[in-house]
């Protein structure tokens, strides 16, 4: 029960840090992008065919993945944020679209009623790891999706906030290993993550049912490697020596 009271505690206080920051976000780390230093979708080819499909978005934000999903020729489009500016941003986005739009104003953990298998693909794009409880948005994920369907999302590569710019160099000053719920430096302090470690996203989603088919985490700088300010949260002189990003494609059997 402590448990599910501070989940709710930290969805309330992460909602609050999102419909003050939403603006800065509009259109931000969106497909065909995966996130910093990550190779993007029209390399990677992980989505496939998407004409036709149903697909839905987990953490939608301003809606720019799923435009691109229906500029792919995506047959339905769907979205769930936590945000109510998040959901009004993205109805405003794709009001232009000529399929079926549906965006949820609803946390992940949680179905809104949406259906079950009913979904061709489903991804969250770096959203995923907002979540309080991930067995759970994932057994939903899954849920939704059709048998055959196809789940990739990508996050902040758990590595990456353990290292910090400080004096000229790079230093660990945080544990990989300690699991839990953290107030986030790069949010000021503002919101709370949970921090994960690459196996734990993994054996999670082999625990909901999933079949994983791919992980990722290549990184890809700049062709000139222009330097940049190594005290930035992603810089170049960082990705040098930890990826910023992971990515994961799964599918449900």
């Amino acid at each position: 029960m402590a448990n599910i009271e501070a989940n709710k505690e930290i969805l309330k206080l992460n909602k609050e840090s999102w419909e003050k920051s939403a603006e800065r976000f509009f259109g931000r780390t969106a497909l065909p992008e995966y996130g910093p230093f990550s190779l993007n979708e029209e390399r990677l080819g992980l989505f496939g065919d998407i004409s036709n499909q149903k697909v839905l978005d987990i953490g939608c934000g301003s809606g720019h993945s799923l435009q691109y999903m229906g500029n792919q020729g995506a047959k339905e489009l769907w979205g769930v944020d936590l945000s109510t500016k998040q959901i009004e941003t993205a109805t405003k986005l794709l009001g232009n679209q000529q399929v079926k739009v549906s965006l949820v104003e609803s946390p992940m953990e949680e179905n809104p009623g949406l259906p079950s298998n009913y979904f061709d693909i489903a991804y969250s794009i770096y959203a995923l790891g907002w979540t309080v409880d991930l067995r759970r948005t994932l057994s939903n994920i899954h849920n939704y999706l059709k048998p055959g369907g196809i789940f990739i999302f990508s996050w902040e590569h758990p590595i990456h906030d353990r290292l910090t710019y400080e004096d000229s160099s790079f230093t660990f000053n945080k544990s990989y290993n300690i699991e839990g719920p953290e107030y986030n430096e790069a949010w000021h302090n503002s919101v709370i993550i949970h921090h994960r470690k690459l196996s734990t996203y993994i054996n999670t989603l082999i625990e909901s049912g999933f079949t994983i088919e791919k992980v990722l985490d290549d990184v890809e700088l700049p062709e000139n490697k222009v330097s940049d300010n190594s005290s930035r949260w992603y810089s170049t002189q960082k990705a040098q020596l930890v990826p910023a990003t992971f990515i994961i494609k799964a599918f449900k059997k």
